[in-house]
């Protein structure tokens, strides 16, 4: 049984600390949440102040889902800020433009090429042979 979605601050019983877009949900008498989109927030000390760095949690993967036992999380705090749900919503709608983007993901067997081998070893002979 799934229950309605909103935006949470989750910190694991390990430290970790996220947030994302969750939704309680029971799976065979499991309680479960399911996490979209999680980012880690770090507050950076800049020169006019505070800043934020944001980054996806997982690094390693392209999915955007994922499944969370309850009995790995410490505490949950649902937010209304404004400010850092735009900050998620920003950062999450850049990373899905980029990842489309991707450069390198139209590359060629004909990009960067520069000659043979065999055509560059006959290049090289000439130039030792001329000097």
């Amino acid at each position: 049984m799934m229950e309605d979605d909103f935006y949470a601050t989750i910190k694991f019983k390990n430290g970790e600390e996220v947030f994302a877009k969750v939704v309680p949900s029971t799976e065979d008498e499991r309680k479960i949440l399911i996490i979209t989109n999680p980012i880690t927030i770090k507050e950076l000390k800049t020169r006019n102040g505070f800043g934020y760095k944001v980054e996806p949690w997982l690094k390693t993967t392209d999915e955007d889902m994922f499944i969370v036992n309850m009995e790995d999380i410490l505490t949950i705090s649902e937010s209304n800020n404004i400010e850092i749900i735009n900050m998620h919503t920003s950062y999450i709608r850049k990373y899905e433009s980029n990842k489309r983007n991707i450069p390198g993901s139209d590359i060629t067997r004909k990009m960067g090429y520069i000659s043979s081998v065999s055509e560059a070893k006959k290049i090289l002979e000439k130039l030792y042979n001329n000097s």
